[in-house]
């Protein structure tokens, strides 16, 4: 009888097991139409996004922590030219040291941030990319600061941690993402997002007995974005953190 590879690692597990650790061994080739060190526009599963993969993407063989950036109402549309002007997409271009994959989706004209087109996403994202499952995180501003929110507490498995920017959650939710850690920022001038939604959001999820936090610019009105998004310790902050 002749036996094909599959069956013979399946009969023969002496020899399965260094064939896999071999193939797993070998570091990532980026998907058509990706680079490592680059930012660059891509389609997945009606998905229209920017994609930056780490400079080492194609050297190391450890899976990257995958920062998920949501943008505000203003960049919805078709111009995805429009996503990379605040956040996580413009450090790219401001030669930010990155050792993350940062994905920013960008939302049709008028549409919401879903948590369920998020879910699903992310498990496209892990099908393509070298992602670790459990390095998975989440930022955004405005529209999406409240995105963000919303993904975290209807799928607290898929996050590790969130940033919001300048959003809020539903108080009522969020001690169903008691295990997600809280990084956020607001201004306390915000007209467009009131500060008190946001802080009610912090205080419910520290009284669940989650880990919350939220940097308050005095003065600052709704561009609370620019400061946030230059925070020194924000990356240190997400690179260290991994799901409960």
């Amino acid at each position: 009888m002749t036996m094909n590879r599959r069956q013979l690692l399946l009969t023969t597990p002496a020899l399965a097991a260094p064939l896999l650790s071999a193939c797993a061994a070998v570091p990532p080739t980026p998907p058509d139409g990706l680079a490592a060190g680059e930012q660059r526009p891509w389609a997945l599963g009606g998905e229209r996004m920017w994609v930056s993969l780490p400079p080492e993407y194609a050297q190391k063989r450890e899976r990257w922590p995958l920062l998920v950036f949501l943008h505000g109402s203003g960049e919805r549309g078709t111009d995805l030219e429009k996503v990379k002007v605040h956040g996580p997409p413009s450090w790219a271009a401001q030669g930010v040291n990155q050792q993350l994959i940062i994905v920013s989706p960008q939302l049709e004209d008028g549409a919401q941030w879903d948590p369920e087109r998020l879910h699903q996403l992310l498990a496209a994202l892990q099908a393509r990319l070298h992602i670790d499952p459990e390095r998975c995180l989440g930022t955004g501003l405005s529209l999406g600061g409240y995105g963000v929110w919303q993904w975290a507490y209807t799928y607290p498995r898929d996050l590790a941690a969130i940033a919001p920017v300048c959003g809020f959650g539903h108080p009522g939710k969020v001690a169903a993402m008691r295990s997600v850690p809280v990084r956020g920022y607001h201004g306390d001038q915000d007209t467009a997002v009131p500060l008190a939604p946001h802080i009610a959001s912090i205080e419910a999820l520290r009284a669940a007995g989650g880990t919350a936090s939220l940097t308050i610019y005095p003065g600052v009105g709704h561009d609370s974005w620019t400061p946030a998004y230059r925070d020194p310790e924000l990356i240190p902050w997400l690179l260290a953190q991994k799901r409960a």
